[in-house]
């Protein structure tokens, strides 16, 4: 199996945060087609690419949002969302509580 799925891909798909998501750019980027991109990511990290890429992204927008003092539609965009509203459900799907309450029980909590 192809070592795709160490920093080379992982470091990529980090720098795609802010941007459109293209599988056929980054499989390409790394020499591969995109079905056997996908197949070997999925096997490395038990979810897809584009799984992984939204969890990059609200994590890094929960991150904005407690140490640069974003707010949410600020972070939203920061990190590539187009929509607010689907920004706030799949961060809150992902976080238990839609952004500002999040960062709120995270700030009584320090």
């Amino acid at each position: 199996m192809v070592q795709f799925c160490g920093p080379t891909s992982i470091s990529i798909l980090g720098n795609q945060l802010e941007k459109p998501f293209s599988i056929e750019e980054i499989a390409g980027q790394l020499n591969m087609a995109s079905s056997t991109f996908h197949r070997h990511f999925k096997k490395a990290t038990n979810m897809s690419p584009l799984q992984y890429l939204k969890r990059l992204r609200l994590h890094e927008a929960q991150k904005l949002m407690l140490t640069e003092g974003f707010n949410s539609g600020r972070a939203c965009a920061a990190v590539g969302y187009e929509s607010i509203s689907q920004f706030n459900r799949e961060y809150k799907r992902l976080f238990g509580a839609p952004p500002r309450k999040d960062i709120i029980k995270h700030k009584v909590n320090v």
